[in-house]
């Protein structure tokens, strides 16, 4: 049986219904609301918005490739996101890619990290997953797939929210310890919670403590390397590692990661946007060319394509600036 769903329904009533919560729950100062339509409910986070905003895309310069005329717009809203998240999803696993990044904002399609409260943005993920995981997992490998929250709290506050009642199994990659008070926890050993059925691990925003993309790797090592499942990291804020945010020298476990672990990594999906007088997005959909937009007017054009993942640096630097 296919791992992902041929159809585009994103909705599995009888396996995974929608989420229904205590009146008033909140997690991280995030409030949910429950809606109702004919078919089914539907969990929605009160106060995120998917923003509507005009897009235009245009010829652009840069390196050309094949999979330059592979061409998928910026998307409008949240909705068109998930769908071409979810397409590019099924072609790289199909392509047999077993390492995966998504990455993109919550706060907003034009906002960059930190526009929003950190916790909010990590709840808006939580939600986001359970979209992405309704459009692209068949209702047969519900239980055979795996979801990684970075604490067992995390856990807790999904399955009686947006994952309750849900058969995706829910799991964490750390836990609390004695010294938590001083941002210490203690790793979880990934071999005890990987079952022999499981098939796709996703692992949502591992960023918060440096110990979550270390156990990440080891999950990847011990559970994927030689086998055939698959592992999605959703918005684990790779950016700082490929940029140095962490030093080497404090930090040389997860410094090394950007050599060793990264490199493996094919993202599917990416949006990084620039503010101020060189405003910009930095976008991929799989398995297109890395395209740098220019926000004129509020409307994007390419104007620079690329088969290669730029860095940061080199966007905000040199190819904007020279646009």
């Amino acid at each position: 049986m296919p791992l992902l769903s041929s159809s585009s329904v994103s909705r599995f009533p009888v396996l995974c219904p929608s989420p229904s919560k205590p009146q008033g729950l909140t997690y991280r100062g995030l409030g949910i609301e429950k809606q109702k339509n004919v078919c089914s409910q539907r969990t929605v986070l009160t106060g995120f918005s998917s923003r509507n905003l005009g897009f235009v895309i245009s010829a652009a310069g840069g390196k050309s490739g094949s999979s330059v005329e592979y061409d998928v717009p910026f998307p409008s809203d949240y909705t068109q996101l998930l769908q071409q998240a979810k397409e590019a999803t099924e072609l790289a696993i199909k392509n047999d890619k077993q390492l995966m990044e998504i990455e993109f904002p919550t706060a907003g399609l034009d906002s960059v990290p930190g526009d929003g409260e950190g916790g909010i943005e990590m709840t808006g993920s939580m939600q986001l997953i359970r979209e992405f995981c309704d459009l692209v997992i068949s209702p047969e490998k519900y239980t055979r797939t795996r979801i990684f929250f970075p604490e067992a709290s995390e856990v807790t506050f999904a399955r009686k929210s947006v994952f309750g009642g849900c058969s995706l199994k829910l799991d964490y990659l750390t836990k609390p310890s004695f010294f938590e008070d001083f941002g210490f926890v203690s790793k979880v050993k990934m071999a005890d919670r990987v079952k022999p059925e499981d098939e796709l691990f996703i692992v949502g925003y591992p960023y918060f403590n440096v110990n979550e993309m270390l156990v990440v790797e080891e999950l990847y090592k011990e559970a994927v390397v030689n086998t055939s499942r698959k592992l999605i990291i959703f918005n684990g804020e790779l950016d700082r590692i490929r940029s140095g945010y962490y030093p080497p020298f404090f930090y040389p476990k997860l410094g090394a990661l950007s050599q060793t672990f990264l490199p493996k990594m094919e993202t599917v999906y990416y949006i990084h946007n620039f503010k101020g007088r060189n405003a910009g997005v930095l976008f991929r959909c799989y398995p297109g060319p890395w395209k740098v937009l220019r926000k004129v007017r509020n409307k994007y054009y390419s104007v620079h394509e690329q088969e290669d993942m730029p860095s940061l640096k080199q966007v905000a630097l040199e190819i904007l600036p020279s646009t």
